[in-house]
């Protein structure tokens, strides 16, 4: 399903000194410096797979995450999703992917979630029938009946992190790539959300990339792991075996990010 091999990431940043001398010097010469980002990270992902993503802030995992969707392209190596590269962004490619960022909203918070997720179908092409048996199931697993015709703008954030999901899965993508969908939400609803994941993940054999802070989301969900640090790929496997002792989990977040359990 995913297939990356010696994956690379290199950014080029400006870099200015201080103050108005330090501006006008920049006008006649700049210096750069070059952040690698991803280091030659290799690993396959099979179809139906529920990957956690985990490591510090700055690690690297959200650059992983934009070149599997095609947001950015890889300085080198190589990256298959379902056959395709995804930088070359084709609609038969970007109609079977999906992305939730937690931080980031897709929602029309002016509209009703009937009217968006009715504006996604004509964007994806999904065919009535398709659209209203996609619609009815996502209802139900979540409960929202009662919500769908309110504007976005008035529901909770657990609410609205729910309606991002039905948004997402509408279309019945092959992937998932889920960005801290469970961030600032409090217990009853990230375990709702856990729940509702598992379930589209059991049912629907839909392969699933999470990527979170909160551990517990890691530890009841993924069955496999794999550990960004610095733009290093240093794990990939069991997701028990990797929570087995606490100083592993302690050692890879000693430089920057905080572990939420």
């Amino acid at each position: 399903m995913i297939k990356v091999e010696n994956l690379s990431k290199t950014y080029r940043r400006y870099k200015k000194k201080e103050g108005l001398a330090g501006s006008l010097a920049s006008l006649f010469h700049r210096e750069y410096e070059e952040k690698k980002a991803v280091k030659e990270v290799t690993f396959t992902i099979e179809k139906g797979e529920f990957i956690g993503l985990i490591g510090p802030n700055g690690a690297g995992k959200t650059t992983l995450v934009k070149m599997l969707t095609g947001i950015i392209a890889p300085t080198s190596g190589f990256v298959d999703v379902m056959g395709y590269y995804p930088n070359d962004m084709k609609n038969e490619f970007k109609k079977r992917f999906a992305v939730v960022m937690g931080q980031k909203s897709q929602l029309f918070f002016e509209l009703t979630p009937n009217d968006t997720l009715r504006l996604f179908k004509e964007i994806y092409e999904i065919p009535e029938k398709e659209f209203k048996e996609s619609k009815d199931y996502f209802m139900e697993l979540f409960g929202v009946k009662e919500l769908m015709d309110v504007q976005v703008r008035t529901l909770s954030l657990g609410e609205r992190m729910k309606m991002e999901l039905m948004v997402a899965l509408l279309h019945n993508p092959e992937v998932l790539f889920l960005d801290e969908p469970t961030i600032g939400l409090d217990i009853v609803a990230s375990k709702q959300i856990r729940n509702f994941l598992k379930t589209v993940n059991e049912e629907k054999g839909t392969t699933i990339m999470l990527t979170s802070h909160y551990m517990e989301d890691i530890r009841l969900l993924c069955q496999r792991s794999i550990v960004i640090n610095e733009g290093e790929k240093i794990y990939d496997g069991d997701t028990g075996r990797l929570f087995e002792d606490e100083k592993t989990i302690e050692e890879i977040y000693q430089k920057g990010g905080e572990v939420h359990v």
